[in-house]
Order: C-alpha cells, then sequence, then structure tokens
C-alpha cells in the first residue's frame, strides 16, 4: 500500500506535468496568418484559376458546393469537376447543374466523367490528376465537394498567396459539427493535428514540417507541374499531405493559412463516417512519425483512462484515511481537470459547439485513440484500410 506522502508526490509530479501538457497541447493550434476575406484583383491582374472539385458518392453536398462557387467575386474562373467513379446520383446531379448554370453563370463549367482506376493509382489523386489535364488556369485551385466556399473564397485566398508570394497556399475551413459523435470526436482530431503539424513549423521554410488541406488548396500550375503533380504522387491516399511534403521539398513556398471565415466543411455525419475517415487518415499522415504517433495514443489513454482513475482514487483515499495530504491530492487531480476542462470549453467555441461536450473529453479521448491503434495495426498488418467502397493496401 502507497503512503499517503507517496501518494501525495507522486500527485504532485502528475499535477505538474499535466498542466505543462495541456498548456503546451492547447496554445499549438494558433495560426500567425490569417488569410481575411479580400476584394477580387481586376481582371488585367487576375490570371485565370482552375476550380477542381473531385466527387465521389457526393449526393448529399455536391449541388451546395458547385452552388457557392459558382457565385464567387474572383473575376476569371473555369469550374471542373470530376466525378470519381460514383454509385450514386452524383453525376446525374452534377451534369443538371451545369445544364442549368452554363448560360447563366459567367464561370465556365466542365463535367467530367471519370475513368476507371488505372494499376497504382488511389482514387482522389486519379480525379485531380483527370481535372488538372482540362485545366487552362495559371493557378489551379483544389476543394473537397464536402466544402461550401462563401463568394470572397478565391478573391481572398489569391491576394493572400500574392501577398505572402506562397507557391501553394492551403487554408484550415470552418467545420460543421451536427451530430454527437461528430462533437465529440473532431474537436480532439483537430487538436491533435495541431500538435502534429504546428502551423509557425509549417509556414518556416528552413523546417521540414509539411501539410495542407485538401479541402481547400491553391497552387501555381508551374510549381505542380515542376513537381510531377498528382502523378507524382498517385497512390496517396493522404495526397493533401504528399502535395505539401513535395511542394516544400523542392524549395518552393507553403503557406498554411486560417481561412475560417471564409469557407465551411462537413466531413462526416456519422460515427462509421469518423471511424472510417480518421483510420484512413491517422497513420498514413503520420506514417514518417510513428513517434508522434505513440505519444498521441500515450496522451488519449491517460485523458480517457489514468486522469479518471486518479482522480476516483484520489478522493476515495481522501475518504478513507482522512489525511490532509490525501486531500491535497484530491484537490491536486480537480485542479488539472479544471484547466483540462477550461481549455476544452475554449475549443468547443472554436468550433461553435455547446461548451458542455468539453465534459465528454474521456469519451473522445479513447475513442481517438482506438481509431489510432485501428488504423496503425490496419496498415503494419497489411490489411490496408477502406474508403468511400476502395480498398487500399
Amino acid at each position: 500500500m502507497i503512503s499517503d506522502q507517496i501518494w501525495l508526490i507522486l500527485s504532485t509530479i502528475f499535477l505538474l506535468g499535466g498542466l505543462a501538457i495541456t498548456f503546451w497541447v492547447h496554445n499549438q493550434q494558433y495560426i500567425r496568418i490569417l488569410v481575411p476575406q479580400s476584394d477580387p484583383p481586376q481582371l488585367p491582374s487576375a490570371p485565370l484559376i482552375s476550380i477542381i472539385v473531385p466527387a465521389r458518392n457526393e449526393a448529399r453536398y455536391i449541388r451546395a458546393c458547385l452552388t457557392a462557387l459558382v457565385a464567387q467575386t474572383y473575376p476569371s474562373l473555369e469550374l471542373i469537376v470530376v466525378d470519381d467513379r460514383s454509385t450514386d446520383n452524383t453525376l446525374e446531379i452534377m451534369n443538371d447543374f451545369a445544364a442549368r448554370h452554363q448560360t447563366t453563370s459567367s464561370t465556365s463549367i466542365k463535367i467530367i466523367p471519370g475513368v476507371d482506376l488505372p494499376p497504382g493509382w488511389a482514387g482522389k489523386p486519379h480525379a485531380l490528376f483527370q481535372g488538372v489535364s482540362q485545366a487552362s488556369g495559371e493557378w489551379l485551385c483544389f476543394i473537397d465537394a464536402d466544402t461550401f466556399a462563401l463568394p470572397t473564397l478565391v478573391s481572398s485566398a489569391f491576394q493572400a498567396a500574392r501577398y505572402h508570394a506562397a507557391d501553394l497556399l492551403t487554408i484550415l475551413t470552418d467545420q460543421q459539427l451536427a451530430s454527437f459523435w461528430e462533437k465529440v470526436i473532431m474537436p480532439l482530431v483537430f487538436t491533435a493535428l495541431s500538435v502534429g503539424f504546428p502551423a509557425d513549423r509549417v509556414n518556416d521554410p528552413a523546417k521540414p514540417d509539411a501539410i495542407a488541406n485538401g479541402q481547400f488548396i491553391l497552387i501555381r500550375r508551374s510549381v505542380y507541374d515542376s513537381v510531377g503533380g498528382h502523378q507524382a504522387i498517385r497512390a496517396e491516399i493522404a495526397e493533401d499531405k504528399a502535395l505539401a511534403v513535395l511542394v516544400k521539398g523542392s524549395g518552393y513556398h507553403l503557406v498554411l493559412g486560417d481561412g475560417r471565415q471564409l469557407a465551411q466543411t462537413r466531413m462526416y455525419t456519422s460515427f462509421s463516417e469518423i471511424w472510417e475517415g480518421w483510420t484512413k487518415n491517422i497513420y498514413l499522415g503520420l506514417q514518417d512519425r510513428l513517434w508522434l504517433l505513440g505519444i498521441g495514443a500515450l496522451t488519449g489513454l491517460v485523458a480517457a483512462l489514468a486522469l479518471p482513475f486518479w482522480t476516483v482514487l484520489s478522493f476515495a483515499r481522501a475518504s478513507s484515511s482522512g489525511s490532509w495530504m490525501a486531500y491535497l491530492a484530491a484537490a491536486q487531480s480537480l485542479l488539472v481537470w479544471s484547466y483540462l476542462v477550461y481549455q476544452r470549453v475554449r475549443a468547443c467555441r472554436a468550433l461553435h459547439i455547446n461548451p458542455w461536450y468539453a465534459l465528454t473529453l474521456p469519451l473522445g479521448a479513447l475513442v481517438f485513440t482506438l481509431m489510432m491503434f485501428n488504423s496503425a495495426y490496419k496498415v503494419l498488418s497489411g490489411q490496408g484500410v477502406t474508403w468511400r467502397g476502395r480498398s487500399y493496401t
């Protein structure tokens, strides 16, 4: 049996470590580069931008996505939408949209019925590759079909890319979180991503850290061609990160900005979609930093199991022994919980969800940790991952 004195010493170590780690983790989310809403450039200085939207089984969102894109204030656009062999009525919706807007919109609209996936290619890189082959713009803009742009998105991104002399500009979009599991799991995922890829390091040309958000990427066509485009990363499932690594590793300027006031994204709507999507992304996105995956899993287990266990055991000891040291240890556990919940409340408010969801931290951390283990197991065991009805090994 551990004495109250030893328990207090261990509790104090846990207190100091818990406060330090919580502070560090939640201060990685700050992005210094803000992409503000900007007026469009005048035509003489507005090069053609080709917007390319890959769509596989996106019947829920594709019409809303395209409606927002044809309303852009940028004066020189073409819109290319690639159907990635959808098995629902995505292509039908796309064709209907193009027919209705072709004569009323100033934006050129091309609908590409994608071909079967060739050997060695992942789905999304191949869809984007097909779109680029039909693009004429000096800049390429990749936007996911579940992303909904404000009218100033492209103009603002172009002005920011020009201001920061970016060869590739990517932004974080605002997230729509509606279901219970989205609100429990997704805030923790976004926090983990900010730790894995701090914006300051991504934006520092001297650091190797590189990531892009596939929900919105703006890249110079000349740079895209120079690094080999999606053909160079054709087998990559996390193609956005792979493109960022390729661009930055080739000496070009990568910029990650905060664009949450310019676009919204609805990534997943159910537990099964979250599980499949992040099982695909987590390990593949961190396979070059397995140590970080291990730290993430350990931190998740601490938040899900060790922290609640510490608190319950501390109060049980205090109740049974009546020792002031046991009560102090219990108070220390509450202090860590209070600070952690405060930080999670801030994260909830940033994502426009009820602050009470901060109290679901242990549940969310447990699920997130299980997703990390499952993702690593599937890849390391050779089972591979599944996404949108396709299996990749």
